[in-house]
C-alpha cells in the first residue's frame, strides 16, 4: 500500500501537460518524416532517427530533473550563473562557425551543441532565484536596474555570437518573469513600450532617405547589427528586394502555407517542401510544411495542442508552493510562448526571419534537450505540492 506522502507526490503529475507533450513529440516525428525525407537522399529517415534519439534522451533528462527538488538549485544558484557565463564565453574560443555565426561547440565529428539553447534554461533558474526574494519590491524604475544587470551579461554574449533571435528570447524571459515577480505594470510596461518605440525609430532612421531638416542629420543611423541581420529587416518590409536570399525564404514559406488551403495537399504531397524549394524545411521553416501538407486544419490542431500545453504550464505556475517555483514555470512559459509566436510569425511572413526553432517540432538536439530540461523543471515544481490557500 502506497504511503500517503507518495500518493500526494504522484498527484502532482499534470496528466494534461504530459499528454500534450506526447502529442507534440509524436507530431514532430510525423512531420519530420515528410519534411526531411529529401534532405539526405541516401538516408531519407536520418533526421527522424536522430530526433527520436534526442526525444528519448531528452525525456530521460526531464525525468531526472523532475525527480530532484527544484529548491536544491537555489543552493548553487551563483555556480549555475557562473557556469552559464563560462559556457557562453567558451563559444568564442572553441566554437565552430556556420552561416556567419559562431554558436556551436563541436563534440564529435558529426555532433555539436549550441550553448545558447541551454543558457536560456539556466537563466530561468538563476533569475527565478534572484527575483523570488524581490517579489513585490519592484515598484520603481530604480528597482528594475539590478534585474536588468543580472540578465545583461548572458544576453550580450549571445547577441555577439551573433544570435539576435536567441537574445530576443532572453528579453522575453526577462519581461515575462519581471511581470510575474510584481514589477509595477505602468512603469515597467512604459519602459518596454518606450524601448520598442525607440528600436523601431532607430531602424526607420537607418533605412530612411530624404528626411526633412533637422532629421536628415539622423539619416543612416548606425545599428549594432550584422549585414545579414539588416538584410532580414529589409526583407521583412519587402521580400521582393532579395528574391535569391532571405526574401526567397519568406516567399517560398508564404507560398507553401497558402497553397495548403483548408485541408492541405496531403502527406508527402507538397511541392515547396518535397522539391526542396523551401529552405531549412526540417528546422526553422518546418511550420511551412505543416501548412502546405496538412492545411489550415492541421496548423490549427497543432496550435491548439501548443495552447493547451502552455495553459497546463501556467496552471502549475499558479499552484506552486512558493515564489521560486512560480517564477521558474513562468520563465519556461515566456520562453516557449515567444518561440512559438516568433517562429510561426516568421514562417507566415509577419515577423522578420530570426532562425528561432519551433519547440519540440523542429529538428535539433540542443533545442530538444533544452526544452526537455525546462519541462523537467516545471514538472519538479508541480510534483512538490501546491501553494497553501490560507
Amino acid at each position: 500500500m502506497a504511503k500517503k506522502s507518495d500518493r500526494k507526490f504522484l498527484q502532482g503529475f499534470d496528466s494534461g501537460m504530459l499528454l500534450t507533450l506526447a502529442l507534440l513529440l509524436g507530431a514532430s516525428l510525423l512531420i519530420l518524416s515528410t519534411a526531411s525525407i529529401n534532405v539526405i537522399p541516401s538516408d531519407p529517415y536520418h533526421y527522424v532517427k536522430t530526433q527520436a534519439v534526442w526525444i528519448v534522451t531528452g525525456l530521460a533528462m526531464a525525468a531526472v530533473i523532475a525527480a530532484l527538488d527544484y529548491e536544491h538549485w537555489r543552493k548553487i544558484n551563483w555556480w549555475i550563473y557562473g557556469f552559464n557565463i563560462l559556457l557562453l564565453i567558451l563559444v568564442f574560443f572553441v566554437g565552430s562557425s556556420a552561416k556567419g555565426a559562431q554558436r556551436w561547440i563541436q563534440i564529435t565529428s558529426t555532433q555539436s551543441i549550441q550553448p545558447s539553447e541551454f543558457a536560456k534554461v539556466l537563466l530561468i533558474v538563476t533569475f527565478a532565484n534572484f527575483l523570488a526574494d524581490r517579489k513585490g519590491k519592484l515598484n520603481d524604475v530604480k528597482d528594475f536596474v539590478l534585474p536588468l544587470l543580472f540578465v545583461m551579461p548572458p544576453t550580450v554574449f549571445v547577441f555577439l555570437q551573433p544570435d539576435l533571435g536567441t537574445a530576443l528570447v532572453f528579453g522575453a524571459i526577462f519581461v515575462g518573469m519581471m511581470f510575474v515577480a510584481g514589477a509595477n505594470p505602468l512603469k515597467f510596461g512604459g519602459i518596454i513600450i518606450g524601448t520598442i518605440a525607440a528600436t523601431v525609430t532607430a531602424v526607420y532612421l537607418h533605412f530612411a532617405s530624404n528626411l526633412p531638416w533637422p532629421l536628415k542629420y539622423l539619416q543612416g543611423l548606425p545599428l549594432p547589427l550584422k549585414d545579414y541581420q539588416l538584410n532580414r529587416l529589409i526583407v521583412f518590409i519587402d521580400p521582393s528586394r532579395d528574391t535569391s536570399g532571405d526574401g526567397y525564404h519568406v516567399i517560398q514559406s508564404v507560398w507553401a502555407i497558402g497553397s495548403g488551403g483548408l485541408w492541405g495537399k496531403g502527406y508527402r504531397m507538397g511541392t515547396q517542401g518535397q522539391l526542396n524549394f523551401l529552405p531549412e524545411h526540417h528546422t526553422d521553416f518546418i511550420f511551412s510544411v505543416v501548412g502546405e501538407e496538412f492545411g489550415f486544419i492541421g496548423t490549427a490542431i497543432l496550435l491548439f495542442i501548443f495552447c493547451i500545453f502552455l495553459l497546463r504550464l501556467i496552471n502549475i505556475a499558479m499552484k506552486s508552493r512558493d515564489n521560486f517555483g512560480t517564477l521558474i514555470a513562468s520563465g519556461v512559459v515566456s520562453m516557449m510562448a515567444f518561440h512559438i509566436f516568433i517562429n510561426i510569425g516568421m514562417t507566415s511572413g509577419i515577423m522578420p526571419v530570426t532562425g528561432i526553432p519551433l519547440p519540440f517540432i523542429s529538428s535539433g538536439g540542443s533545442s530538444m534537450w533544452a526544452n526537455m530540461l525546462a519541462v523537467g523543471l516545471v514538472m519538479s515544481v508541480g510534483l512538490r505540492g501546491e501553494r497553501p490557500m490560507f
